[in-house]
């Protein structure tokens, strides 16, 4: 298993990451903070939200330091540096491309489904592979991968609901990333209210996997 970084550690200690995508970000500033509030510090700005670059800058530096921040859907180099310059403190792809292959001076995540995938993107020396779409298995897959693949740090993301995080957590997946059921209708005039009940769901599904280890 590769060395955890602090960022890495970060992110698998919130257990859960929200991924937050929407047509414009305009709203990630407020959705982030009732996240962190409520037990979710790993936060992922999407790279296909109009305006997320500079969304992630200003979560930066709003965001307690106990909260980890980075851009995701990041498929070129260009993305990813200007994701780096605007504090990005981790990378998220939901492939594994070589021209990727670079130090971008903080922690990639490359995606993968298949066997073949994953073990490419841990060789690369990922911290921690995104396992995408998760919704296309079962969370005993990532039994199964841990067979012949040991000591691989998995997250899977994708059609994960707050009633599944539990299991994919002590089926051993390092965190798992969560958009539409957890953000619900927060981007579109939802109550935040509602949000913070969700994310303390989804936190407290965490202790409850954590427990179960």
């Amino acid at each position: 298993m590769s060395e955890m970084d602090t960022t890495t550690a970060a992110v698998v200690r919130s257990g859960v990451v929200a991924v937050l995508r929407a047509a414009s970000a305009d709203g990630f500033a407020a959705v982030a903070d009732v996240l962190v509030g409520n037990g979710i510090t790993a936060i992922e700005v999407t790279l296909t939200s109009r305006g997320a670059v500079e969304a992630l800058a200003v979560l930066r530096r709003e965001l307690p330091p106990s909260a980890v921040v980075g851009a995701g859907t990041v498929l070129t180099p260009d993305q990813a540096k200007a994701a780096v310059d605007a504090g990005a403190a981790f990378l998220v792809s939901p492939v594994v491309d070589p021209a990727m292959g670079q130090d971008f001076g903080v922690p990639f995540y490359p995606g993968g489904l298949t066997p073949s995938e994953i073990h490419r993107a841990a060789g690369s020396g990922a911290p921690l592979v995104k396992l995408f779409p998760a919704s296309a298995v079962r969370p005993d897959y990532l039994k199964d991968l841990h067979g012949p693949l040991p000591g691989i740090r998995i997250m899977p993301t994708g059609g994960i609901g707050l009633d599944d995080i539990t299991a994919w957590l002590t089926k051993g997946a390092a965190a798992v990333g969560m958009g539409g059921p957890l953000l619900g209708d927060a981007f579109t005039g939802g109550d935040l209210g509602q949000l913070a009940v969700r994310a303390r769901r989804a936190a407290e599904a965490v202790v409850v996997a954590r427990f179960a280890e």
